[in-house]
Formats: structure tokens, sequence, C-alpha cells
């Protein structure tokens, strides 16, 4: 049960292997979103740029989320507007906000094929708490005249197909898209603008060289005064510390058949994409095909089979009862980068080095507009900078991490269940 994007997507773009050792003006260190979306745009304001991938662009959980391309952080907007004040998180607010309108300008301006609808998000509550909490969020993006709209009772049911949900918040901000053939349309844009990008070409180590740093492959290096780590959930050792400063969380995915017209067109009608509020979230869309994509939490492991994760399907069974019956034809998973603040993290640790990681499950639209203001930053460095820029700061504890994540995903779930 391979990932379905694999079958569907738009074919990869050549990226070979670097066999020599070359000279940059910025070298990126990962071929995901956030190194795609900086190398792109670096390209463009003219520098000469290096991409290293270990394997090939959009391997990772950029060309295996779920698709959907979300408005705003995790935490509310006063939330971040609190913890960093009204002129920095105002303008976090902004920049997250209006990321997915930065993404479908981008895809419109490249002419990316990857199947981009923009019919919005519906975040959804279940128990009464979840819906106060809810109604609360919506209250706060109204206020910054964000076009959001609080559904309950039959303009719900409309919208979701299904009776399971006691208020939904509908954000025409959002959408959708197929992740792997826009990671692999990134990938074209930045070569035509005349980024240089390598896969199976794993960084293995990072010295500096006066002024500038070298990154080694097993067949080349190359050397550049300034480099970006955009690795996220698949961060290793490259850097001190920086693995150690987000949790990797696996995410699953499963896709049904192409489902009968009529049973497709009953399910999610609206054709937004929509995520559930929760510890423990789930999270599905209906794509052009008319299958059923449907996400949560999985084993901390790869996997390769519906086996691995039956309680999905049986979720969507209890969503929608039509879908008894249905044959679910692909499984697979992508690991997340998880903060302790749910914050995206930045950070320059050194002269000519900046990293950014963890967008807590928001990943295709922070990750691109996070890669373009990276550019504007090395670019025009007195420039405003749009997210705190913070010291690398290593989780205690970390080795403990799949322990520590099982026991969180178990406890999100009873939590859940109690409605609390």
């Amino acid at each position: 049960m391979p990932n379905l994007y694999r079958e569907t997507a738009e074919p990869a773009p050549a990226t070979a292997p670097l066999q020599t050792d070359v000279r940059a003006d910025v070298l990126v260190v990962g071929g995901g979103i956030t190194g795609l979306s900086a190398a792109l745009h670096l390209a463009e304001r003219g520098l000469e740029v290096v991409l290293l991938e270990a394997h090939d662009p959009g391997w990772g959980a950029s060309g295996r989320n779920g698709g959907q391309v979300n408005p705003g952080l995790k935490v509310d907007p006063d939330g971040v507007e609190r913890d960093f004040g009204a002129a920095l998180g105002g303008r976090m607010n902004a920049l997250s906000g209006g990321a997915p309108t930065f993404v479908f300008e981008l895809i419109a301006r490249h002419g990316i094929a990857c199947d981009a609808r923009r019919n919005g998000t519906l975040r959804a509550a279940v128990t009464a708490n979840q819906a106060s909490a809810l109604a609360v969020t919506a209250e706060q993006w109204k206020r910054r005249e964000a076009p959001v709209e609080l559904l309950t009772g039959s303009a719900l049911h409309d919208a979701t197909g299904t009776d399971r949900y006691r208020c939904a918040m509908w954000d025409r901000r959002g959408g959708d898209l197929n992740p792997l053939s826009y990671a692999r349309g990134l990938v074209r844009a930045a070569l035509a603008a005349g980024a240089r990008v390598h896969g199976a070409s794993r960084a293995v180590r990072l010295v500096q060289t006066g002024a500038a740093w070298t990154v080694h492959t097993t067949a080349g290096t190359v050397t550049a005064p300034r480099v970006v780590l955009g690795t996220n959930g698949y961060t290793d050792d490259l850097w001190p510390n920086l693995r150690r400063s987000v949790v990797p969380v696996f995410g699953a995915m499963t896709a049904t058949e192409p489902l009968p017209q009529a049973l497709a067109l009953s399910i999610l009608p609206s054709r937004s994409v929509l995520y559930e509020v929760g510890a423990i979230t789930v999270y599905y869309r209906v794509d052009s095909s008319g299958r059923l994509l449907l996400g949560g939490r999985g084993p901390q492991r790869e996997i390769e089979s519906i086996t691995a994760v039956p309680y999905l399907p049986a979720y969507a069974e209890r969503l929608w009862p039509a879908l008894r019956g249905v044959a679910w034809t692909h499984a697979w998973g992508g690991q997340l980068g998880m903060t302790r603040d749910h914050y995206p993290h930045v950070h320059e640790p050194a002269p000519g080095i900046i990293a950014c990681l963890g967008y807590n499950g928001r990943g295709v639209a922070m990750a691109t507009v996070m890669g373009a203001a990276i550019a504007r930053r090395i670019v025009e460095p007195r420039a405003p900078f749009d997210m705190p820029i913070t010291a690398v700061k290593p989780i205690m504890l970390h080795s403990a991490w799949p322990v520590a994540v099982g026991a969180a995903i178990a406890k999100g779930r009873v939590t859940d269940w109690l409605g609390l």
C-alpha cells in the first residue's frame, strides 16, 4: 500500500547527485518545502543557490502530508500577540493568516500543476468545550477581518455530510493540493530561476572555512557564506542540538479507492478540507478523483499497510456509514517536526547559518512563506522579520521521545473522549 501521491503526482524533474566541489552564495540543506521555497526565492533575487537533499526533493513529510493549505498558527491570534507583543505578534498573525494566499499565488505565478483548489478550511469541534473555544477563535479572526464564519446546524451538515460536529469554523483562505506535485513544481521553478538542486546528496558534515561554510557529501562539497537548514522532522546532527530542539512525530495517511460519484458527493460536499479540534486531531479531504484522504496520529514508525491504522477507516465509517465496504487502497506516513511551544522555530546559531523548523502540522503553507522570509532575511538582513529568532534549545530527555509521544497520544485520546 504505497503513498498515493507517488502514484498520482507530476513526474519528478531530474536532480542529479552532487559529484564535485562547488561554490555558491547560499547553500540550502533539505529538499522539502522550506528548502525549495528558500532556494526559489533566493534564486529569483539573483543569488547563486545550491540545494542538497538526502533523497529526492519532496521525499519527506513535504510530499506525504494531508495536502491541506491551512491559515494561521496553532496558537490563536490573541495568544500570539500576548506571547510576542502587538507588533511582532501582529506580523506573525498576518504572515500565517496570509500564507495560503501566498501559496496559491505562487502556484499561479509558476504554473505549478498540483491539483490546487481553494475551497476553504473547516476547523471542526466535537465537544461542547471545543465548540466554545472554536467560537473564541472565530471571533478573534473576525476582529482581524479574516473571511471566517461559524457553521452550525444544517449549514454544518451541508458542508461536511455528517452530524458528528457541534460547530465548525469555515475559513475561506484555505484549500488543498497534491503536496508531492507541489514540491516537484517548486523544484522546477527553482531550477528555472537558476538554482542547482541535487538529490541523493546527504549533507554529512558542516565545517567553517574562514568566512564561509563547507558542507560535505559522500561525493562532493559545497562552500558558501550562507547556509539554510530546512530539514524539519528529518533533522539530524549536522548542526549541534538542532535535532533535539524538535520532536519528530509520525502522521499517518489513508486513502480510499475512487468513490462512486453519488457517495463521493455526500462526503464533505463543500470540498473544503477539514481538521478537527482536539488533542489528537483527525483531518481529511476528498480529492479531485473522488478519493477520501484521511489522516491522523499513527504508530511512531513508517507504515506500509492499512492494518497499521485500522482506527482511521473505522472513524471514517463513523462519520459516514455509507463508506462501509469501500476499499482503502493506500496507507503511508511522514515525520513532522513538533515544538514544545507550538510555534515554528527560527534560529541563527552562528554567523551565516539560519535554520527554520517545527511547523506543528501546518507545513504546506507555513514552510512556503518561511522559505520566502528566509530569502528576504539573507538579502535584506536589516528588514523586519515576521517571526521571532531564538536560540536553539534542546528538549530535555529528548531521547525518550517515542515513549513520550506514545503517552501523549494516549492521554490526548482520553482527553478528547472525555470532552475536556
